[in-house]
């Protein structure tokens, strides 16, 4: 077990007060992280006492600890977790090989690439919900939402520590851009384009939190498996908080579900114009979320045939997620089958990395569409199931980039693509109506009418608790 020393200005287990240099300039940089919070975090609540979870310990007993603080007080820190002994690299050409302490000259712009662009996407997410606890449904809500941002102010942390400790004044500079570019700027925005989509309704978040977040623990899984040692190690504690993200998704979306189909048992209809009528979402709705948002995230993990990713894999820098799950850790002449818009085409496997992160991932978005089938099924209304798009449809990145392909797979022609995409993905119109609905509900149990109540509270409290002190 390492403990937190939480006497330090930076809570941190890296024994952080025996390198005064690295300590002064994380401590330098850590008031520019303040005041971005102030300007970019959760707007408006900054006074509230928020019931939140905070890492005293990486061990499975220290590592959430609950209570209420104000947000700008959070303790934020520097938490990596535990060395593994004799840790040896676990794939490509250097495998078998001990993993690095320290950074590789010959790697170090590519894995200061790979950090960047991991950290970039933490304050992003924060700043693109910043607006959404003026419309939370319920207390509930607003406490997971914050405590989601909180949490990934931790994982800007923890990426800017690698930046600061590991790569020297480059380093610096980056951490420093890391708060200068904002999610939907025009002139700076963020590195990825799904981090500058605008999160203005409680429906796309409970989607980005499904859907990103889950890209999300895909990347740090495979940056765990790296043989750069103290990002395996940053990235194997993260991954303990993405979990609760992807919950909130997960039971957001259901909770949305569940209430629509409370709704159309009360009124004996699923037509969607009286569903809205009663202030419900309708499931092609949902549906229509769940392809925007899928089809966004999966450009996350770049083209289909990636020179950078095969580069990546043979020097170890990072790996597949779950990599001991294989059978092949080094992958010379194995080659994959990959279906391109001109007819299947067979590529070295190592090109091919990408796609196999996103054919893992999106089993694993299988897994909450059986649940909600599961209740869509049970309430009768099998014909309204749920389903992921395509990997093809509305692919900005890779081989199926700019394809007019429908969410079944198939192509189509563009002119029908064009006319039908807003029956694929939300309209304005859709959007109007679902904003309409985000009215703020802050009495504690109470819920917005749009959302059923969750099935339990948070750390074994009611659903009535008080999980925000408004002032």
């Amino acid at each position: 077990m390492t403990a937190v020393n939480y006497t330090e200005k930076i809570p941190n287990n890296v024994n952080l007060a025996s390198d005064r240099t690295l300590q002064r300039a994380l401590e330098h940089w850590q008031p520019k992280f303040l005041q971005w919070w102030h300007e970019l975090g959760p707007t408006d609540f900054e006074t509230a006492d928020v019931y939140l979870r905070t890492a005293v310990s990486v061990d499975a007993k220290g590592w959430a600890q609950y209570g209420y603080v104000r947000m700008p007080e959070y303790r934020w820190g520097i938490f990596l977790a535990d060395p593994v002994p004799d840790r040896r690299i676990g794939f490509g050409d250097a495998m078998g090989q001990p993993v690095w302490q320290q950074v590789p000259g010959e790697y170090r712009s590519q894995l200061r690439r790979l950090i960047v662009t991991q950290g970039d996407t933490e304050p992003a997410s924060v700043e693109q919900q910043r607006l959404l606890g003026r419309t939370c449904p319920s207390l509930y809500d607003l406490r997971n939402l914050f405590q989601v941002n909180v949490e990934e102010g931790r994982h800007l942390w923890a990426m800017v520590y690698l930046l600061h400790a590991y790569f020297g004044r480059d380093g610096r500079e980056e951490a420093e851009e890391l708060l200068a570019r904002h999610s939907g700027d025009a002139d700076k925005p963020r590195i990825l384009s799904t981090f500058n989509e605008p999160i203005s309704d409680w429906l796309s978040f409970y989607c980005f939190t499904y859907f990103t977040d889950r890209d999300g623990k895909y990347q740090l899984k495979s940056l765990a498996e790296s043989a750069f040692d103290p990002l395996s190690r940053t990235c194997r504690f993260m991954l303990t908080e993405e979990a609760h993200h992807m919950f909130v998704g997960e039971t957001g979306i259901g909770r949305v579900i569940r209430r629509t189909l409370e709704v159309m048992k009360e009124l004996g209809t699923d037509d969607p114009a009286r569903i809205r009528a009663a202030g419900a979402i309708e499931l092609p709705l949902v549906q229509k979320y769940l392809n925007f948002w899928c089809s966004s995230s999966l450009d996350l993990f770049g083209s289909e045939i990636s020179s950078n990713a095969a580069f990546n894999f043979a020097s170890g820098m990072k790996g597949r997620p779950d990599e001991s799950q294989y059978e092949d850790h080094v992958l010379r002449g194995a080659t994959l089958r990959l279906p391109t818009p001109e007819g299947e085409q067979e590529v070295p496997a190592r090109n091919a990395i990408n796609e196999m992160m996103r054919e893992s991932y999106l089993k694993d978005c299988e897994i909450g569409l059986k649940r909600w089938n599961r209740m869509i099924e049970r309430a009768g209304y099998p014909e309204l199931q749920l389903s992921l798009p395509s990997p093809h449809f509305r692919r900005a990145i890779g081989l199926w980039a700019g394809q007019p392909v429908d969410p079944r797979g198939n192509l189509v022609p563009r002119e029908e693509y064009e006319r039908r995409l807003a029956d694929w993905i939300p309209s304005a119109e859709d959007r109007a109506f679902v904003h309409s609905l985000m009215k703020p509900v802050t009495e504690p149990g109470k819920m917005a009418a749009w959302i059923a109540p969750p099935e339990r509270g948070i750390n074994n409290q009611p659903v009535e608790y008080e999980y925000v002190r408004l002032h």
